[in-house]
C-alpha cells in the first residue's frame, strides 16, 4: 500500500514477540528483506543485509517440504533485487548468495525447471565475469546435463559458452559436439552478441542465419524443434536490435567527429582533427534513439547506457538545458561502475555546476579557470579580440599564476631588450634569447606543482588551448598547449606506457567478454582518452601560426649578409633557436602519431601525416626532400608497425608519403644529369658507378619504401586504388632507385604485386617502361627496355582513367621514338596525342587546358622535327613540317609559354628558309609569318600582364 514505515513497525513488533514457527516467519523475513533492499547498487552494506534476510527465509523454508514455495518466492524476489548488481565489477558480490539459492532449488527439486536453468546460466555468467574459470568449469559439470535433459531449448546457450571459454575437455567436447544447424546457429547468435565475429559484419551474419533457420524449419516435423527454431529467430532479432543500438551511438559520434578532419595534402590545413567534444548536436538530434531502446534487450548493457547518457548530456548542454544535462551526467556516473569515465564525468559535472553559479567566485584555482573558460566560450563575434584574450589569459593565470604570463610574453616583442647594441643581428639574437629563457620557465612551474590534480589540469589546459584556437588568440593557444604537453613529457619519463598488443592476464574481478551482453567488452584503458587528448593538443601546438616561425624567413637571408665581427655566434644561436622550433613542431606531430598507434586510432596517425606533408609542401616542391628523411621515415615506421593494409592511412596519402621519403633518400646520390642532346638511348651503357655503404643502404631503403607503397596500392581492393597521376610519381622514384641500386627490372615491368585489376596492371607496366627509357643514357646502368613498338601497343590497349596521364604518356612516347630515330612510331604517337589533346581542350578547365596545350605544343614540334629529318629530298614535306611547327606555336600560345612559342617559331623559320628564294613561296609564307608574329606578341603581352598581377 506504499507505507514502508508502518510495515517496518509491524515487522519489528512481530519479531519482538516469539510467535509459533510457521510459514509467517519466512514471510516476515521476506518482508524485511524487501524493506531493507538497497536503493543504489553502490551500497554494498545494504545489499549484504538484504541478502541475509533472504537467506534466513530460504534456510527456514528448505527444511520443510510444505514450505518449499517460500524458497521459490524468495528466489524470485531475490532476483528482482539483485539485477542492478549484475554489472561489470559487481558480479563477484552476487556469487555466494546466488550459488546457495541455486543449490537449495536443486535440493528442493523445484518443479519450475526453466527458472532453475535461468538462474544457473546467470550464475555461470557471474563466475566468468568475476574471472573464476575453474569454478565455472566445475559448475558446468552439473548445470549442463540438467539443462540438456530438462530445458533443451537453453542447452545451446550454455554449450556455446562452454565452447568459447574452453570449459570442457576435448573428450567431453567431442561427445557433446552436434552437427545440428540449430546448435551452430545458436553459437553464432551468441558470438554475434559478444562481438567475436571479427570476419563478418552484423548484417552479413544475420543474412546468413535467416536462410539457415528457414531451411531447418522446412525439414523438421517435431513441434519441439520448431518451437526451438522460433526461439532462435526471436533471439536473433533481439541480437540485431542490440547491435543496432550499439552501432547507432558509435556512428552518430563518428559522423560528428569526422566532419572536422584535417584536409588532404596540398590544401590549406586549417581544421582541427576530431576532438572528444566535437560531436555535432544536429547529427545526434536527428538520429536520437527512443528513450526505452536500450531496455528492449534482455542485456543490462550498462556501459552502453552510460555512453548514451553522456551523449544526451552533450545534447542538453548544447541547447542550454543545464539541469537535464547534469541529471544525465549523474546517471552516467552511477552506471560507470568500473570508473572508466569517472574523471571525465566529474569534470563535466563540475563545469556545469560552475555555469549555474552566479555572483560567486570558486575557491579552487581549477574551478576558477573552468568558469573563465566557460565565459570565454560564450563570446560573440562582435566582441573585441582584447576582451576575448583577457578572459583566456585570466584562465591561464588561474592555473599557473607564477609562470603563465612569463611564457606568454615570450612572443611579446615589447619585452625584448637589445641593450645598447642596435642592429638587425642583435635584435634577432635578443628575440631568440628572450623566447628560450621565457619558455624554459614552464617546466619549473610543473616541478613546483607536482602531481596535484594533474589529470584535471590536463583537461583544463587542453580546453583552454582549443577555445583560444577557435577564437584565434594564437599566443594563448600556443602557451596553453605547451603547458598541457609538459604533463605528457613528464608522464612518459616516469611511467612507460603499456606496449600495444600485449594482453593482460585476467584477474579476479576483471571483466571478460560476456557471452550474452556486448557491454562486457570494455575500452582498453582509462588512459585512452587522456592520450588522445595529448595527441589533439599536439596537433594544435604544431598547427597554429606563430610569430617565432615567421622569423625564419629573415634568417633564410642571413648567409647573404656578412655579420659584423663578433656577431657570428649570434647568428648561430638564432639558427639553433629556429631549428629547435621547427623540430618542436615536427616532434609534436610524430608524437601524436605514436599516440595514435598506441591507442589504436587510425585517424590520429592519418592526420599527423596530413599535417607533416602540408607543413613541408614547399620543401617537397623545391626538391629539398632530403631535409625530411628522418621525420618521414619515423612516421612511416609508425604506420608500418601498427597497421596492416590501408586501414590506418588513406591510400593517396600513403603514396605521397612514401614518394617523398624515397626521393629524399636518393636525391643526394643522383649524379648531375647530362644534357638532353647527349642522350644516346639505343646504345646501352654498362658502366656502373660504385656506391659507398651509406649510399647503398639509403638506396636499398628507398627501393623497399617504394615497393611497400606499390604493393599496398596495387588495386586488389577498391579502396586501395589511387589516381594514376599520384602513383606515377612513386613509379618514377622506384625506377630511379632501382637504377641507382644497379638492379634490372624484369620483363613484367613492375614489382611482384598480385593485382586483380588488369587495367591498373597494364597502366603500371606502361609507366614503368617509360621511366626506364627516361633513365637510360645518363651515365648510370642502362635498363634492358622493351621495344618501343611493344610499349606503344600496350599503351593503346590500356584503359586510362585519367586523360592527362594518357596524353602525357603519348607525348613522352613521341619524344622517345624521335630520339630513337623511329619516324613511323613518332608519327603514330604524335597523331594519337594530337587527336586526344584537341578532344579534351574543349572540355577541360583553365589549368588542365594549359597542361594539354603544353603537351600538344611539344608533340607537334617533335612531329615537325621528325619530318625535317626524313625529307630525303622531298621539298613538299617541308611545307608539312612548317605546318606542324605553326600548330606547335599556336598550342604554345594557348599554354601562355613564350619559350615554347619562340622554339616553334625558330623551327618554322628554318623549315621555310630554303624555300624563300622563290617569290611564290614568299607570298605563301607571308600570311603564316604574320599569324606567327601575332601569336608571339599576344603571348608576350599575356606574360607581362601575369607578371604585373603577380607583383601587384
Amino acid at each position: 500500500m506504499g507505507q514502508p514505515e508502518m510495515s517496518e513497525d509491524c515487522i519489528q513488533m512481530y519479531f519482538k514477540v516469539k510467535g509459533p514457527i510457521t510459514q509467517f516467519l519466512g514471510r516476515a523475513h521476506l518482508c524485511r528483506a524487501q524493506l531493507c533492499a538497497p536503493t543504489s547498487s553502490d551500497n554494498l552494506e545494504e545489499f549484504e543485509n538484504c541478502v541475509t534476510q533472504y537467506m534466513k527465509a530460504i534456510n527456514f523454508a528448505k527444511g520443510e517440504p510444505r514450505y518449499y514455495f517460500l524458497v521459490y518466492n524468495a528466489s524470485v524476489l531475490y532476483w528482482h533485487m539483485v539485477r542492478p548488481f549484475l554489472k561489470p565489477g559487481c558480479h563477484q558480490y552476487v556469487i555466494p548468495s546466488l550459488s546457495q539459492i541455486v543449490s537449495v532449488l536443486n535440493q528442493t527439486e523445484e518443479e519450475d525447471k526453466e527458472w532453475r536453468a535461468e538462474l544457473m546460466l546467470e550464475l555461470l555468467e557471474c563466475y566468468l565475469q568475476a574471472g573464476k574459470k575453474e569454478e565455472a568449469a566445475k559448475f558446468c559439470l552439473t548445470a549442463a546435463p540438467f539443462i540438456k535433459a530438462n530445458v533443451p531449448h537453453k542447452y545451446q546457450q550454455i554449450y556455446s559458452v562452454m565452447v568459447r571459454h574452453e570449459l570442457m575437455d576435448e573428450l567431453h567436447l567431442k561427445m557433446e559436439k552436434k552437427t545440428s544447424i540449430i546448435l551452430s546457429v545458436s553459437f553464432h547468435i551468441n558470438s554475434l552478441k559478444a562481438g567475436v565475429l571479427s570476419g563478418l559484419k552484423v548484417g552479413e551474419c544475420v543474412g546468413w542465419l535467416r536462410p539457415a533457420l528457414h531451411t531447418q524449419r522446412c525439414y523438421l516435423q517435431d513441434p519441439g524443434k520448431l518451437i526451438e527454431i522460433e526461439c532462435l529467430e526471436c533471439e536473433l532479432e533481439a541480437s540485431r536490435l542490440e547491435n543496432k543500438v550499439r552501432i547507432y551511438l558509435r556512428t552518430a559520434v563518428e559522423v560528428g567527429l569526422r566532419g572536422q578532419r584535417a584536409r588532404a595534402p596540398g590544401k590549406p590545413c586549417s581544421s582541427l582533427p576530431p576532438t572528444e567534444g566535437g560531436t555535432s548536436p544536429a547529427c545526434l538530434r536527428t538520429a536520437r534513439p527512443p528513450p526505452d531502446a536500450c531496455h528492449l534487450s534482455p542485456s543490462l548493457m550498462t556501459l552502453l547506457r552510460c555512453q548514451v547518457h553522456m551523449e544526451m548530456a552533450h545534447i542538453e548542454e548544447d541547447e542550454d538545458r543545464l539541469e537535464p544535462a547534469m541529471e544525465h551526467l549523474q546517471k552516467a556516473m552511477r552506471l560507470d561502475t568500473l570508473g572508466l569515465y569517472q574523471d571525465k564525468l566529474k569534470m563535466a559535472f563540475t563545469r556545469l555546476q560552475l555555469c549555474t553559479m552566479l555572483y560567486q567566485s570558486p575557491e579552487r584555482a581549477e574551478d576558477r579557470a573552468i568558469m573563465v573558460i566557460e565565459q570565454a566560450k560564450k563570446a560573440i563575434p562582435k566582441d573585441s579580440m582584447r576582451k576575448k584574450r583577457a578572459l583566456l589569459v585570466n584562465a591561464g593565470l588561474a592555473l599557473a599564476p607564477d609562470t603563465f604570463q612569463i611564457v606568454l610574453d615570450s612572443e611579446n616583442e615589447a619585452k625584448v631588450s637589445t641593450g645598447k647594441t642596435r642592429g638587425r643581428f642583435s635584435y634577432l639574437f635578443a628575440k631568440a634569447r628572450h623566447h628560450m629563457l621565457s619558455v624554459d620557465k614552464a617546466a619549473g612551474h610543473l616541478r613546483r606543482l607536482g602531481n596535484e590534480n594533474d589529470q584535471e589540469r590536463i583537461q583544463i589546459w587542453a580546453e583552454l588551448a582549443k577555445v583560444a584556437r577557435k577564437q584565434e588568440v594564437w599566443d594563448v593557444c600556443r602557451t596553453a598547449s605547451r603547458f598541457c604537453l609538459l604533463y605528457d613529457n613528464i608522464k612518459a619519463k616516469k611511467s612507460p606506457r603499456q606496449k600495444r598488443g600485449r594482453k593482460k592476464r585476467a584477474t579476479e574481478g576483471s571483466v571478460q567478454e560476456s557471452w550474452g551482453h556486448p557491454e562486457g567488452v570494455l575500452p582498453k584503458q582509462r588512459a585512452h582518452s587522456l592520450l588522445r587528448k595529448f595527441a589533439e593538443v599536439g596537433f594544435i601546438s604544431a598547427e597554429v601560426p606563430g610569430a617565432p616561425l615567421q622569423t625564419q624567413e629573415s634568417l633564410q637571408r642571413l648567409p647573404l649578409e656578412r655579420p659584423a665581427y663578433g656577431q657570428c655566434w649570434w647568428v648561430c644561436i638564432c639558427r639553433t633557436w629556429i631549428e629547435s622550433l621547427s623540430e618542436y613542431t615536427m616532434n609534436n606531430w610524430l608524437h601524436s602519431a605514436e599516440i595514435g598507434l598506441e591507442i589504436g586510432e587510425a585517424w590520429v596517425v592519418q592526420n599527423a601525416a596530413v599535417y607533416m606533408l602540408n607543413h613541408n609542401h614547399h620543401l617537397i616542391v623545391a626538391g629539398r626532400q632530403r631535409e625530411l628523411v628522418d621525420p618521414l621515415h619515423k612516421l612511416l615506421s609508425i604506420i608500418k608497425h601498427g597497421y596492416s593494409g590501408l586501414s590506418a592511412l588513406d591510400a593517396v596519402l600513403l603514396v605521397m608519403l612514401c614518394s617523398a621519403l624515397a626521393r629524399g633518400l636518393i636525391i643526394s646520390w643522383i649524379p648531375t644529369q647530362m644534357p638532353e642532346k647527349a642522350k644516346k638511348l639505343p646504345k646501352p651503357n654498362m658502366f656502373h658507378i660504385p656506391l659507398d655503404s651509406a649510399a647503398a643502404t639509403e638506396i636499398r631503403t628507398a627501393v623497399e619504401v617504394c615497393e611497400f607503397a606499390l604493393s599496398q596500392t596495387s588495386g586488389s581492393v577498391p579502396e586501395e586504388v589511387v589516381p594514376t597521376s599520384v602513383r606515377q610519381q612513386l613509379i618514377a622514384t622506384w625506377v630511379k632507385a632501382k637504377q641507382m641500386a644497379q638492379q634490372q627490372i624484369g620483363p613484367r615491368l613492375g614489382t611482384d604485386e598480385q593485382s586483380t585489376s588488369e587495367d591498373i596492371s597494364s597502366v603500371t607496366r606502361v609507366l614503368v617502361a617509360l621511366e626506364m627509357y627516361s633513365c637510360n643514357g645518363l651515365g648510370l646502368m642502362d635498363f634492358t627496355v622493351p621495344p618501343l613498338a611493344q610499349v606503344v601497343k600496350m599503351a593503346s590497349e590500356c584503359s586510362w582513367s585519367e586523360p592527362l596521364v594518357e596524353l602525357q604518356t603519348l607525348t613522352r612516347l613521341t619524344h622517345f621514338a624521335y630520339a630513337a630515330h623511329d619516324h613511323e612510331i613518332t608519327m603514330t604517337c604524335c597523331q594519337m596525342a594530337t587527336q586526344l589533346g584537341i578532344k579534351y581542350l574543349r572540355v577541360f578547365g583553365p589549368v588542365e587546358t594549359q597542361l594539354v596545350a603544353e603537351m600538344l605544343c611539344t608533340a607537334t614540334c617533335i612531329q615537325g622535327r621528325s619530318i625535317m629529318e626524313n625529307l630525303k629530298g622531298r621539298k613538299q614535306l617541308r611545307l608539312v613540317a612548317a605546318k606542324a611547327f605553326g600548330e606547335s606555336a599556336r598550342f604554345g600560345g594557348l599554354a601562355g609559354s613564350s619559350a615554347l612559342v619562340m622554339l616553334a617559331a625558330r623551327h618554322y623559320w628554318n623549315a621555310w628558309l630554303p624555300l624563300l628564294s622563290s617569290a611564290v613561296n614568299r607570298k605563301k609564307a607571308k600570311a603564316a609569318v604574320q599569324k606567327l608574329i601575332s601569336i608571339i606578341n599576344k603571348t608576350e603581352a599575356r606574360k607581362q600582364v601575369d607578371i604585373f598581377h603577380l607583383l601587384g
